[in-house]
């Protein structure tokens, strides 16, 4: 589905990728490393917000580079962003429609994207009428997700979406995380991989811009780098 092949990406003249290559089927696939190792510029590469300066990211087959963002978008890729990126003095309900703004025209379509984010999150239908930044983080977390999911996407980015939460959240978002599995495609960038690690069928560890290990869940829980580095074991 997705392919991300050697692609190598600047910062004006600084370069911050090497040859990353990560593939995506219909799995759950974790993206794994340290604040500054690249996983967000790599999901910035794939969503259209920087160009690679040598390389190939194609989904479904289609080359992803020529294409703005929104056209991505339009291409069944959705991201929930780090900062959630909601709209604060917007409610429950209106940020969740946004969700299907350039995606979903038909109405009983939206009412069925809105039904199943309702069942994957039941807490936002109590809270429909509520401001989004009256949210907890969790509940905001919970929302960012659905409005991402309402665009009906093939494939879901995660950027950090533990980030801010404490312990017992982070536990009940991943195994929200776990009920999306077979239903579409996930792509989750993390550094908690201790929790994540058992959401995922695959995983990458990148560093300093270089994908460093590759495996699958059990693969990489038992990796004696990866257990001394993110597991402290």
């Amino acid at each position: 589905m997705l392919q991300v092949k050697g692609i190598n990406c600047y910062y004006g003249r600084l370069r911050v990728m090497w040859d990353v290559s990560i593939e995506v089927g219909k799995e759950s696939v974790g993206l794994f490393g340290p604040n500054g190792a690249g996983k967000t510029t790599l999901v910035n590469a794939i969503v259209g917000l920087i160009k690679p300066a040598t390389g190939e990211i194609s989904f479904d087959g289609k080359s992803l580079l020529p294409l703005a963002p929104h056209q991505i978008t339009r291409e069944g890729i959705s991201v929930v962003p780090q900062e959630r990126e909601l709209f604060p003095g917007m409610s429950v309900l209106g940020n969740l429609a946004l969700g299907a703004a350039y995606i979903l025209k038909d109405r009983n379509r939206i009412s069925e994207r809105m039904e199943f984010v309702f069942g994957l999150f039941p807490l936002l239908k109590s809270r429909l009428n509520q401001l989004a930044g009256t949210l907890s983080g969790g509940e905001q977390r919970m929302l960012a997700i659905g409005r991402a999911l309402m665009a009906d996407p093939k494939l879901l980015i995660l950027d950090e979406p533990s980030s801010g939460l404490q312990p017992s959240l982070v536990s009940e978002l991943l195994h929200r995380l776990k009920d999306l599995k077979g239903q579409l495609s996930i792509l989750l960038v993390e550094q908690n991989v201790r929790q994540s690690l058992k959401a995922i069928d695959r995983g990458y560890v990148i560093e300093n811009g270089r994908v460093v290990l590759e495996g699958d869940g059990d693969g990489l829980s038992r990796d004696d780098r990866v257990r001394e580095s993110y597991l402290g074991l």
